[in-house]
């Protein structure tokens, strides 16, 4: 699953989108500004997952991500919280998602799209459908749909860290500061390990509210 100046366009966190995904959401890094016409991308998934039991409870793993006590630890909590949201509900929803990841591999980013709007309308609940969506959407400087796309997700899952980091970046790309701020708040409040939202909450904090005197 994505902020005004470079560092809008390269926070590759993979935290949002996919392990077998469009190759973005989880081990977050921020890398210098890329050239002009390089595609951004909001925040992704990792690329290794381990393997999860479906049923595995949410509410504990969340509880444990807030609650580890370094990041090595967060990140492997983080990755099996993945790991449930990255699992397909169907076959037919896992050939679709397959596929949509090779048309974005062959930059062919209309096709990923439709694709993933075939999963949307088979397994409306399924939120990575909507959460790769909302990055493609990102890619082509679609706000509005991806911004659509990221309320459905939080809808469906109010924890969603990576589509609250890829909201922060969106309002901050638009100018809003202040609900960019919110964003990354609501993020770090779910997953306090997040790599550079901290920082960018430092920045914006004294923008929005002002220093401390």
């Amino acid at each position: 699953m994505a902020v005004r100046f470079p560092f809008a366009r390269t926070l590759c966190l993979a935290l949002a989108l996919g392990a077998a995904g469009l190759a973005p959401a989880a081990a977050q890094q921020v890398e210098p500004p890329p050239p002009p016409g390089k595609q951004k991308k909001l925040p992704e998934a990792p690329a290794k997952l381990p393997k999860v039991d479906r049923g595995k409870n949410l509410d504990f793993l969340f509880g444990a991500l807030k609650a580890a006590p370094d990041d090595a630890s967060a990140k492997h909590v983080e990755a099996r919280i993945w790991a449930i949201w990255l699992q397909t509900p169907s076959d037919t929803a896992s050939l679709l998602m397959a596929r949509a990841k090779t048309a974005v591999d062959a930059q062919k980013i209309d096709v990923a799209i439709k694709l993933l709007d075939s999963v949307i309308k088979l397994r409306p609940d399924y939120i990575e459908a909507w959460n790769r969506r909302a990055t493609l959407y990102y890619m082509q400087n679609d706000y509005g749909r991806s911004l659509a796309d990221i309320q459905q997700v939080l809808i469906r899952e109010p924890r969603h860290f990576g589509a609250l980091a890829g909201l922060g970046m969106i309002m901050q790309e638009v100018g809003d500061e202040k609900r960019a701020l919110e964003a990354y708040r609501k993020a770090l409040a779910v997953n306090p390990h997040l790599e550079k939202i901290p920082d960018q909450v430092k920045s914006l904090t004294e923008k929005v509210e002002g220093r401390d005197i």
